[in-house]
């Protein structure tokens, strides 16, 4: 997270999760946006099936009973979800902390930001406030510093309703 804008941070968070944030500051000073949630504009099926592989690896020392119903429910998700989550976006993608420090600037980069296309209409953004920080004292914890694009289909609902 100190390292220049731009670049990725990418960390396990529970033990369990890789989460990607974006560098937000000069380097040396730490700073990101977490990167909650992506709508699959293209290659859903490269994503559900990294999906697959990602719920493959986290079953694997459970009953094939318990296995075959994960990859069933990944099977079944509609493409919109299959990253709406910050781990999610991970496994979507195989983001590991392999790519902490990949610079998301560089167009030749594999995991990359762009713009959008020529001629579309501009996003509203929707704010609230973040989740998963019930152990943050106030004001922090009602903040709205939780941005999404509004009325998109990858975010959830919960985070729609609470919009500001």
């Amino acid at each position: 997270m100190f390292g220049p804008p731009g670049f990725a941070y990418v960390y396990l968070v529970y033990g369990m999760h890789e989460c990607l944030n974006l560098v937000t500051e000069p380097e040396g000073r730490p700073a990101a946006v977490l990167i909650r949630a992506i709508e699959p504009l293209a290659g859903a099926d490269y994503m559900r099936q990294a999906r697959l592989d990602w719920t493959a690896a986290r079953h694997a020392r459970q009953s094939a009973d318990r296995q075959a119903r994960a990859r069933r429910r990944v099977a079944e998700l509609p493409a919109v979800v299959l990253a709406s989550g910050p781990g999610l976006v991970c496994a979507a993608f195989s983001i590991g902390r392999d790519e902490d420090g990949l610079d998301l600037c560089d167009p030749d980069s594999l995991v990359r930001l762009e713009s959008a296309p020529a001629g579309e209409l501009p996003i509203r953004i929707a704010s609230g406030p973040r989740v998963g920080i019930g152990y943050a004292p106030e004001p922090w914890m009602s903040k709205p510093w939780r941005f999404w694009a509004e009325g998109n289909a990858a975010v959830s609902a919960a985070a729609r309703a609470r919009s500001r």
